[in-house]
């Protein structure tokens, strides 16, 4: 929104129940999608594979900082 004086700087890092809830949610299935994903590196043979699972544990690791991030600034 443009031109809303000090309402959008104040409330752009506060959030609502529902959407609290809703960061809960995601950051709970990337926590799990992030588990699989490092347990399935030690059990996959196939370098490809274990280059994407690794990738893909590191990218996640930082989304689930990016999270932790929002959900310290959402209305408890």
């Amino acid at each position: 929104m443009t031109g809303g004086g000090n309402y959008g700087s104040i409330m752009d890092n506060r959030y609502g129940a529902h959407e609290t809830c809703d960061l809960h949610e995601v950051t709970a299935f990337k926590a799990l999608c992030t588990t699989k994903s490092k347990t399935m590196q030690a059990l996959v043979e196939d370098p490809q594979l274990k280059s994407l699972l690794q990738m893909d544990v590191q990218l996640s690791s930082r989304q689930l900082k990016e999270l932790d991030m929002l959900l310290a600034n959402a209305v408890h």
